[in-house]
């Protein structure tokens, strides 16, 4: 008699993940993923599900290999395609971290936003970015937290809000050009002139332009 152990098939074993869960349909669903991507994910920096996922199997229990079945995905989610049903998961289901893990996550999201502040404003006096570490240091002083579920964009328009009360900060001035023919000009030319701060140059040769 052979010595082997086989392992079912609707199991496969999976060690060293972070398991984000689903209800739906009152059932259960599970994905198992790597630990240093699933934050990444949420937050919008990693966008390859291959780099997040340790497998693209749906489960109803990661720990215990239990793989779910086809119909009950197709009931819950109307479509069996797995990367659609992982990214469902993915975007609403629930996970946890170590107290360390969330930490390392929390920083690297603080210098994310920092990132973004740098790129976003200048000094007005300068007219120059301020490097990141000095963001940081006055998002330090100003004694700003970092909000999880919200993306690092968003937070860091409202850094820079904060951020004026200490330092002298303002958004970049962008330059945006836009094209039309002179008849759809002529019914909302002054409505678009009246969006913008400066207008630079008007061109109303054969097509209007600012």
């Amino acid at each position: 008699m052979s010595g082997k152990i086989f392992t079912p098939t609707n199991q496969k074993l999976l060690t060293n993940v972070v398991v984000v869960k689903l209800k739906k349909g009152g059932k259960r669903f599970e994905i198992a993923c790597y630990k240093n991507k699933i934050v990444a994910w949420r937050n919008k920096i990693e966008k390859n599900l291959e780099e997040v996922l340790q497998t693209e199997t749906v489960f109803t229990n990661v720990s215990r290999g239990e793989v779910a079945k086809g119909a009950d995905l197709k009931k819950a989610f109307n479509t069996d395609d797995l990367n659609k049903i992982c990214v469902q998961i993915l975007e609403k289901g629930e996970f946890q971290l170590s107290e360390k893990e969330r930490q390392t996550a929390l920083n690297s999201k603080f210098t994310e936003i920092a990132s973004n502040v740098s790129t976003m404003s200048i000094n007005p006096s300068t007219q120059r970015p301020y490097p990141v570490s000095l963001v940081e240091k006055a998002m330090k002083d100003a004694h700003i937290s970092v909000k999880p579920n919200k993306s690092a964009k968003q937070q860091a328009l409202e850094v820079i809000k904060v951020l004026k009360e200490s330092i002298p900060i303002e958004r970049v001035k962008m330059k945006i050009k836009i094209s039309m023919t002179m008849s759809d000009a002529k019914k909302c030319k002054d409505q678009i002139k009246g969006l913008f701060l400066t207008v630079i140059s008007e061109d109303h040769d054969g097509q209007f332009e600012v």
